[in-house]
């Protein structure tokens, strides 16, 4: 059993280059699924350097940023429908500590 949480976590981020460094930090702590959304496996120390980070980037009154726990990692099986485009399903995979 891992003590990791599934997290989505999706932004809407006012400034353009702004923006971009957001995106730069996620790929670090999750897979893309779209514009401005990313599932994340985080320990609990891992999310907190998340929210350290998104912080330190985010302006109060500007920009929004939510994280959706979804639950136990390990024993949650997320399920996207999706209307458009494809969508890729993410394969888990081992997080890097």
């Amino acid at each position: 059993m891992t003590d990791e949480r599934l997290f989505i976590v999706t932004y809407d981020i006012s400034d353009a280059k702004r923006w971009r460094r957001v995106f730069k930090v996620m790929h670090g702590y999750g897979e893309w699924l779209q514009l401005s959304v990313f599932q994340c496996r985080l320990t609990r120390r891992r999310r907190a350097e998340l929210e350290t980070r998104l912080r330190e980037l985010v302006r109060n009154g500007e920009d929004h940023v939510l994280l959706i726990d979804v639950g136990p990692a390990d024993r949650i099986e997320l399920a996207v429908e999706s209307i458009g485009k494809t969508f890729a399903k993410i394969e888990r995979r081992a997080t890097v500590i």
